[in-house]
């Protein structure tokens, strides 16, 4: 088997994970607006239409992990899922959204294509089940805390559901206080359980709680790594973008600039096609 080929094909909406094709998942890291959402998903899709690179829509209603009470968490359920419908109506792609209670499973699965875990709750037993139980793709981001080999438990309990519409990513591991450290093998010993991978470029390099208030992180190096990370062999990247960085209400240090992402992805195209 190629090393970018996956043993199990996973569908999310009209894109495809695991076919041989490098995929992207990309958008704002939180709902900040309708209008943030649409300029961005706007853009994307031009992008995506002019590569010929299966997209998926990303953006949370939620931030339920930030590290302060007074960081920006987004819309909610109910005013994002809104949000969320309507960039999928316009723009007819499908959408990855982060869950992080059980009961957000089932009304977050009737608009979202995939339903994603973070990395903080990928070991919640109820979370896995219930995000299972939708029949939805179900995008599980390997702790910071978890040695690649230990995702094996968490697909089975995603797999006792009946479900095996599953995808792993890896966003880095904790390397001491306030840095994480991305490991190019966690997507090779992840893709043994037969599913694909995806590399999150943006996460990896963040620096948790390296603010004191809020996450720090090295931006600059997120497409040095997406690069690596194609080149190892994973069937889509992870990538979180903003027309202006610097003002994102979340994930500020990490985010890739919007008019950066088209030569970004055709350089990522053509060494996934090498």
């Amino acid at each position: 088997m190629e090393a970018h080929v996956s043993t199990l094909v996973v569908k999310a909406g009209n894109v495809v994970f695991g076919d041989g094709r490098l995929a992207f998942m990309a958008g704002p890291c939180v709902i900040e607006s309708l209008e943030l959402c649409m300029e961005v998903a706007s853009r994307l899709v031009e992008i995506s239409k002019a590569t010929s690179a299966p997209f998926v829509f990303k953006a949370s209603f939620d931030k339920a992990n930030r590290t302060s009470i007074d960081s920006f968490r987004g819309p909610g359920l109910e005013k994002g899922l809104e949000i969320l419908a309507e960039v999928k109506e316009r723009f007819g792609v499908p959408i990855v959204t982060d869950i992080h209670e059980p009961h957000q499973a089932a009304p977050v699965a009737k608009v979202a294509d995939i339903l994603q875990i973070p990395a903080f709750l990928c070991r919640q037993t109820d979370l896995l089940l219930a995000a299972g139980d939708t029949g939805a793709v179900v995008n599980v981001k390997k702790g910071q805390f978890l040695a690649p080999e230990d995702m094996a438990c968490v697909v089975s309990k995603i797999e006792s559901t009946g479900n095996r519409r599953i995808i792993l990513t890896e966003r880095g591991s904790s390397f001491g206080y306030h840095n994480l450290v991305a490991d190019m093998r966690s997507l090779l010993v992840m893709r043994e359980f037969g599913y694909p991978v995806v590399f999150d470029a943006t996460h990896s390099v963040q620096r948790p709680g390296g603010l004191g208030k809020g996450s720090g992180g090295d931006g600059k190096w997120a497409p040095a790594l997406a690069r690596a990370a194609v080149a190892v062999g994973c069937d889509g990247v992870f990538m979180e973008t903003h027309p202006d960085p610097s003002k994102a209400l979340s994930d500020a240090a990490n985010a890739i600039a919007l008019a950066d992402i088209e030569p970004l992805w055709r350089k990522l195209l053509r060494i996934a096609a090498a």
